[in-house]
């Protein structure tokens, strides 16, 4: 599987937060969900992904290239989808294309008219007012018209109805079945990334916790529930995030630190993303 971008040893200080030693490859061919709370790193770590701000140390290639020497090129085979809106809200849809378009050599009108027809998006329309469906979509339209081969996807379905986010799951899906891309995809709703995505990369707190296939990563975890009188079997094992009430208790231990055998006096079940994501952050506050 070749590996379209690879970070080694990334390092970046702030004031009171640090990404450190980060180190993951995304992989072309497939969906790589992006997770951990908010503050984690995630944002930052996609600015050093396209050189919106330089690391204090490490190496982040693209397409085997650095942004010290390659970094037009690189953005050139970028698209990008951020929550937030970076467009010219008193221009039209097609004022913004207008705008924007010449500075990508591979920028490709029609497809820009498919995915305007696609996501019934009428061009004439100023963007301020578009529902923030319709921006998503705009967005969409935008980033994929240059035939990127590498999507970044930040936070896409914040804020939408279950309907425009089910079908940029779907869309998603359908981009990467020439298995020539790779989507990138940073978001806290864990149910997405269970409907979509391959591969984890779990952030937490500026480090890695985890990075693998999906499946992996949730069948290393277990979510362990008792009733309060077997909580005392607990006593002395590397439980993640202890949940307790008067009745009862739940929490998430790692396989890799219990053996499943160590709990066969307690009910476990297989843990979603969300559980993972929660118990995590939980046992480190």
């Amino acid at each position: 599987m070749e590996n379209i971008v690879e970070v080694r040893n990334l390092t970046k200080q702030f004031d009171g937060f640090a990404l450190r030693n980060l180190n993951f490859e995304i992989k072309k061919g497939f969906i790589t969900g992006f997770i951990g709370p908010n503050g984690a790193g995630k944002s930052t770590t996609i600015r050093c992904l396209m050189d919106l701000i330089r690391s204090d140390s490490g190496e982040v290639r693209l397409f085997g290239e650095s942004h010290d020497d390659h970094t037009a090129d690189i953005k050139e085979r970028i698209g990008f989808v951020y929550d937030e809106n970076y467009y010219y809200e008193d221009l039209s849809i097609e004022q913004n294309k207008r705008v924007l378009a010449p500075f990508y050599s591979q920028w490709d009108d029609g497809l820009f008219c498919h995915y305007l027809r696609k996501f019934q998006l009428p061009a004439d329309r100023r963007v301020k007012h578009l529902s923030k469906g319709m921006r998503m979509k705009f967005s969409l339209a935008m980033a994929l018209a240059h035939h990127p081969q590498f999507i970044i996807m930040d936070e896409p379905t914040a804020g939408l109805d279950p309907v425009v986010r089910r079908e940029l799951l779907d869309l998603m899906q359908e981009l990467i079945q020439d298995e020539e891309k790779a989507i990138f995809f940073s978001t806290h709703i864990t149910t997405d990334l269970e409907r979509i995505a391959d591969f984890i990369i779990f952030i937490y707190d500026g480090e890695i916790i985890f990075q693998g296939e999906k499946d992996e990563f949730t069948e290393r975890y277990v979510l362990v529930k008792g009733s309060a009188d077997q909580r005392s079997l607990l006593n002395g094992l590397p439980v993640i995030g202890l949940r307790a009430t008067d009745v009862g208790f739940e929490c998430l231990a790692d396989t890799m630190q219990i053996p499943v055998a160590r709990l066969q006096e307690v009910w476990t079940e297989k843990p979603t993303l969300e559980d993972i994501l929660y118990y995590t952050v939980r046992g480190g506050s």
